[in-house]
């Protein structure tokens, strides 16, 4: 038994001579990295000076693009088709002929009313003059009657060869043509869609608790797929009186001029009231906070000393609180002063407490927007 707890003691003070010497070495060594890391040169980075500036209130939302002036073409009569005069796709002013429907046997009715309300002015004339001599005044209001019957039979008939001429209703962009030639068409039937480009409506919802924040003539920035790079800009021209029951959101609508037609009916945009600045806040770029999952921060840049007593410049990591973006900007409501020297380029080599130097650019920008120029080329 002696002997078994002499080997336990030894066993014992040799794993405890281990840990003691493993923690000497790891502390050497950390000590020797330390040492190493207070010879690197300073990392190079781009700073901003925080400054306060009123803040950009803006409200977003999703909606359609939809065209002010959009009609399908149709007739008001039946008739076959005899003359088709549009191509699709064109551009037709107010009044242009589109269809010509078969109006053969209206223009035989008009001739046929014409000769009527003729004979029946001459024979008006004649019993007006002669009335009480050798026709009486009952003879006069027949024939009165009777030309007025022809005049609306005239009119009517020319109503009906109009109705025939189907025309543009406004100035606009043919869609597909959906006729053919000696088709017959009833009231109704679609021939062509026709499409104002000129100005277009935008139709979003906001959620109900902004009520108090939107107004008629408010502008609007619109952002769409099919042009990631251009920003379009309308008017808010009308908000809807009721709040959706189920969804809590209330619909607004916005206008804009569309003059080269590059937006279309039925696009997908996102829509970004703009509201009037807020109060003055430290608003930061994008770049200069690292957004993680355990916080937000940034690196802020102060003036030292070393041992020799030349001036050195430090980086400091500091979690900040952050409020909303717009623009590539984010506002800053905690965390950062007015005046404080802010790394926006270079983070990823720098550890908190380490010396920098101030570059005059930021080459990693610089580097990632010439590739962007160069894929737009390509």
């Amino acid at each position: 038994m002696a002997k078994r707890f002499i080997i336990v003691l030894i066993l014992v003070g040799i794993l405890f001579a281990g840990l003691i010497g493993f923690d000497m070495f790891k502390k050497k060594m950390m000590g020797q990295f330390l040492a190493m890391m207070s010879h690197q040169p300073p990392a190079p980075v781009v700073v901003v000076t925080a400054d306060k500036k009123p803040v950009s209130r803006t409200l977003d939302g999703i909606g359609t693009l939809e065209a002010v002036r959009q009609v399908t073409v149709s007739p008001e009569v039946g008739g076959r088709v005899t003359n088709i005069t549009f191509e699709a796709g064109v551009l037709v002013a107010a009044g242009d002929l589109l269809v010509q429907l078969n109006d053969e046997p209206d223009k035989g009715d008009l001739t046929r009313f014409q000769a009527q309300a003729k004979l029946a002015q001459q024979n008006l004339t004649r019993s007006s003059k002669l009335v009480d001599v050798a026709s009486t005044r009952s003879t006069v209001d027949r024939d009165r009657a009777e030309l007025n019957e022809a005049e609306g039979g005239i009119a009517r008939t020319e109503a009906v060869i109009r109705q025939k001429q189907i025309r543009a209703p406004f100035d606009g962009v043919l869609g597909i043509r959906q006729v053919n030639l000696g088709q017959y068409l009833n009231p109704g039937d679609a021939i062509v869609t026709l499409t104002d480009l000129s100005e277009l409506f935008v139709n979003f919802t906001l959620p109900e608790q902004t009520l108090a924040d939107i107004a008629v003539g408010q502008a609007v920035e619109l952002r769409v797929d099919a042009y990631p790079a251009d920003v379009f800009i309308a008017k808010i021209n009308a908000i809807e009186p009721q709040v959706g029951d189920e969804t809590r959101t209330v619909k607004v609508q916005a206008i804009l001029g569309n003059e080269d037609g590059k937006l279309k009916p039925g696009m997908f945009a996102r829509a970004t009231v703009l509201l009037p600045d807020g109060a003055d806040q430290v608003i930061l770029p994008e770049t200069a906070i690292d957004f993680t999952i355990y916080g937000d921060s940034v690196y802020i840049v102060t003036e030292g000393k070393n041992e020799a007593g030349e001036a050195t410049l430090t980086a400091t990591r500091k979690y900040v609180k952050t409020g909303p973006r717009y623009k590539g900007e984010v506002v800053v409501l905690e965390g950062v002063n007015e005046g404080d020297r802010v790394v926006t380029g270079g983070q990823l080599k720098l550890t908190s407490g380490g010396a920098v130097t101030i570059a005059t650019k930021d080459t990693l920008a610089e580097t990632t927007k010439a590739n962007e120029n160069s894929d737009r080329k390509e």
